[in-house]
């Protein structure tokens, strides 16, 4: 069973929270994950920069959070994700690259959940793959190119 847990602190942009939950699905779905809880924190700036702080020892903002909070020594319990991100920097990112604010925030969505599947990003290898795998998932869901979306002149 996949359980899916959403709560804005963020109100903008507004969030189409049945296409973030069928999102969640399909990512679990092509990576086979049947069991898991997921939670989605919708945040503002201030709110991301101090769990930044907190968890991560990271100053300033960022676009996601993502925590496995997966009990490692018991792997017949569902796995537990949880995910915090930044609704205030996705309505600014979608104005600067010409796409909507629900794709943005669909992409951030994605991110962390591919991290808390493997995924990582911390080479350029690494990050292109994962980076290819957002903009699948998210062209297969209609959101359209997001991450490798070109950036409109201003």
């Amino acid at each position: 069973m996949i359980t899916i847990r959403i709560t804005r602190h963020f109100r903008e942009p507004p969030a189409d929270v049945s296409k973030l939950r069928k999102l969640v699905r399909a990512v679990c779905s092509r990576f086979e994950v049947r069991q898991v809880v997921v939670g989605i924190g919708i945040v503002d700036d201030a709110e991301i920069s101090q769990l930044n702080m907190r968890f991560l020892n990271h100053e300033g903002t960022t676009d996601c959070l993502s925590f496995d909070l997966s009990d490692e020594a018991n792997p017949q319990e569902p796995r537990v994700f949880d995910l915090i991100v930044n609704g205030e920097l996705a309505a600014r990112e979608a104005a600067r690259r010409g796409h909507g604010a629900d794709a943005e925030l669909a992409l951030y969505v994605t991110h962390g959940l591919l991290h808390n599947l493997g995924f990582d990003d911390t080479t350029a290898e690494q990050a292109r793959k994962m980076h290819r795998t957002e903009d699948e998932i998210l062209q297969h869901l209609g959101y359209g190119l997001v991450y490798n979306s070109v950036p409109r002149p201003r």
